[in-house]
């Protein structure tokens, strides 16, 4: 049997959150996998470790409270970028946008850095 692709790989990862099916996380997160979340501003929380990974992923695919709408998905070779909307209330201010920076080698997540728009930080400050 072939290893899985990125494109495999990436295609299963989204799946498991539209499902809301951590299952199908199981068998994608390398034993030395390293991720880092949207949250908190600015840096995020860094995961490191398979176990950690999987119980975060797994956690978050769970939520039924919560939607992830997969956007663009760009593979290039074992790396791949997926912009994507998470919903997580109503109305339109109930959704965060951002985009996963992915990297896969021999069929599973080795590095996952996750990135969001925040809008309510400034971007710059009027110097007076």
């Amino acid at each position: 049997m072939s290893p899985r692709t990125t494109t495999d790989v990436i295609d299963r990862f989204n799946l498991a959150f539209v499902r809301h099916d951590p299952d199908l996380l199981d068998d994608l997160v390398a034993e030395d996998c390293v991720m880092e979340s949207v949250r908190p501003a600015p840096d995020g929380t860094r995961v490191t470790g398979r176990a950690d990974c999987l119980d975060f992923w797994r956690t978050l695919a769970a939520d039924r409270t919560t939607r992830f709408e997969p956007g663009e998905v760009v593979v290039l070779g074992e790396r791949a970028t997926i912009r994507w909307r998470y919903h997580f209330g109503t109305g339109p201010h109930g959704h965060v946008s951002g985009v996963n920076l992915m990297r896969i080698a021999d069929g599973r997540i080795v590095e996952a850095l996750g990135f969001t728009k925040t809008g309510e930080l400034p971007l710059a400050t009027d110097a007076a």
